[in-house]
């Protein structure tokens, strides 16, 4: 499933791998990897692969889940579908509550107790993915944990989801992604060693120069 994930995201460019020629993240990190999983909504044999795959997770994991939320933006689409799949009822939350209405946060019919799924695109440092399990906490919701499309794995993102007690399952992650993006021709071997170097310190940027 990871190597399956990873060539569809790759050949879609949803993951665009450029460490010659970093982007530069809002936070002024400097990082080889450009991920947009919005683009598999494009492509219809990319979003089932992802779909059946983020069903296939939860059915795995969570067997006991009742409800998908997903994250906003990115995330309500994948809940959406995947709920479908699943004959599911979803919901998502927002990313700050509404300022006229009801002034919802979570949008949707969310029970107190209910066992709740969230579904992410994209997970990095963790943050924005633990704000929306922290308002569902707060709503009463038994948060089981997190499926998501593509983790980076990194450092600082494994230790907020372990101190939050979050679990996350990714289709697939950074590793394997360098790993066939190598394979296919999209970078150079020599690459991957600095694409990890970035994943487990993305503040140290000697990976730029080869880690010289």
């Amino acid at each position: 499933m990871k190597r399956l994930i990873a060539k569809d995201l790759l050949s879609i460019g949803a993951v665009f791998f450029r460490p010659d020629e970093p982007f530069t993240w809002a936070s002024g990190i400097k990082s080889p990897v450009y991920c947009d999983n919005r683009l598999t909504l494009s492509s219809p044999a990319v979003r089932k692969d992802v779909e059946n795959g983020l069903a296939s997770l939860i059915r795995e994991y969570y067997p006991e889940a009742e409800i998908l939320m997903g994250t906003s933006t990115a995330g309500i689409a994948h809940a959406a579908i995947t709920a479908y799949l699943l004959d599911m009822p979803m919901g998502y939350v927002r990313s700050g509550a509404k300022d006229h209405g009801r002034k919802n946060q979570i949008e949707g019919r969310l029970e107190a107790g209910q066992k709740v799924v969230v579904v992410e695109d994209l997970i990095s440092t963790g943050g924005s993915v633990l704000e929306v399990v922290d308002v569902l906490r707060e709503a009463g919701a038994e948060v089981l944990g997190i499926v998501s499309i593509f983790t980076y794995g990194m450092r600082k993102g494994l230790e907020r989801l372990a101190a939050a007690n979050v679990i996350n399952h990714s289709l697939t992650d950074f590793d394997v992604i360098a790993e066939v993006a190598a394979e296919q021709g999209y970078i150079r071997a020599e690459d991957v060693t600095r694409l990890i170097a970035f994943r487990n310190d993305p503040s140290d940027e000697s990976w730029i120069s080869g880690g010289a």
